[in-house]
């Protein structure tokens, strides 16, 4: 019979998909491993990890509220909840392993299965440390992490370097420019810019863009806007009758707006920018200012001084985004420049060590 690992956690894309690129690694190093993931449930990853071909049990939990403390008065009641509830699924489906991406769901499930004495793993994309993965890495089995420098949150001996899983569709992406660009319904021969603020979207990125939507067409210059749903409709609304703008909430196919972009407004969230090396694409990137620790803004100055990227703060967005964009899009040399650079920083395999060094571990 073959192997049993729980991956658990979600919230974003960019605890998701990486979770998703590890799950088909190791069913491509052995196709009799059985997966179940466990989100939380009303969470993207409830959406996407079917889509992906996956079974998935969702469970009751939500992260502490800071912005109204009246929020979390049900909250020990949720984790209580949530506790049985994993209680049940592991019970059930009797792990081998399980692997824990971040996101609310990750906690209760691996803090279970560690009382369980079931090997646990985990998966920490950014260079700070989130509290949770913190307090699970004193009894994990092995912890992956992205960056050096990482024993100042994690034992020093259960620490390995792999960098970030990238989805296999961005890794082996074999789509041309042209064909690409043809997918959003734009013309090949003008130069295109990707604006992405992950999949929740990006306010300041969004405003930024919407002030100066008229610069694009002024420039020759064509835009591939991914919202997020918070500014979709606005978006529309200000897109509509322009045909240098393709918009959306979300992209289901990254691989071609990577593809069909010359370069790339994003924020800087670890898998963000582990996808952007592989795409070697000259970035803006406008850190998100409250993700925990700054670390976004870390992420992106560790860029900046290897001259692999251009970082703009979020407060300065609205003023300082659009003719910075525009100014890299006449500088072909700048373009070059960072192209080279940000190349130079990719990892492609990391789903691979990570499932190869599990299924060691679990025997």
């Amino acid at each position: 019979m073959g192997k049993r690992i729980i991956i658990a956690g979600g919230g974003t894309g960019g605890h998701i998909f990486p979770a998703i690129a590890i799950a088909n690694a190791l069913t491509r190093i052995d196709d009799s491993i059985e997966i179940l993931f466990v989100g939380a449930n009303g969470k993207m990853e409830m959406e996407k990890v079917p889509q992906a071909g996956y079974e998935i049990k969702g469970i009751g939990i939500a992260g502490f509220n800071r912005s109204s403390l009246i929020k979390n008065i049900g909250l020990p009641f949720k984790l209580i909840k949530s506790f049985m509830q994993v209680k049940g699924i592991l019970k059930n489906f009797r792990p081998d392993g399980v692997i824990g991406v971040g996101g609310y769901s990750s906690f209760p499930v691996l803090r279970y299965a560690q009382s369980k004495r079931t090997p646990t793993f985990i998966h920490e994309s950014n260079s700070f440390a989130g509290k949770s993965n913190i307090m699970l890495g004193k009894k994990a089995t092995k912890i992956f992490v992205a960056s050096d420098g990482m024993e100042k949150f994690f034992p020093a001996e259960k620490i390995m370097i792999t960098g970030n899983p990238v989805r296999s569709g961005i890794v082996s992406n074999t789509i041309g420019r042209e064909e690409a660009v043809k997918f959003f319904g734009l013309d090949h021969a003008k130069k295109t810019v990707l604006s992405t603020g992950g999949s929740l979207g990006a306010k300041s990125i969004n405003e930024a863009v919407d002030a100066g939507i008229d610069e694009f067409a002024k420039n020759d210059l064509q835009l591939i806007w991914q919202t997020g749903k918070p500014y979709a409709d606005k978006a529309k609304h200000v897109a509509h009758g322009k045909a240098n703008v393709w918009t959306n909430d979300f992209i289901t196919k990254m691989e071609y707006a990577f593809a069909a972009a010359d370069i790339v407004i994003s924020r800087s969230g670890a898998m963000s920018i582990a996808e952007l090396c592989v795409v070697k694409k000259p970035v803006v990137f406008v850190p998100f200012p409250f993700a925990a620790e700054d670390h976004q803004t870390v992420n992106a100055q560790n860029l900046v001084n290897k001259n692999a990227g251009i970082l703009i703060k979020d407060s300065e967005a609205k003023e300082k985004l659009i003719t910075t964009v525009m100014a890299l899009a006449k500088d072909e040399k700048r373009q070059n420049e960072l192209k080279e650079n940000i190349a130079k920083l990719a990892v492609t395999n990391a789903d691979e060590v990570i499932a190869g060094e599990v299924l060691k571990l679990i025997g």
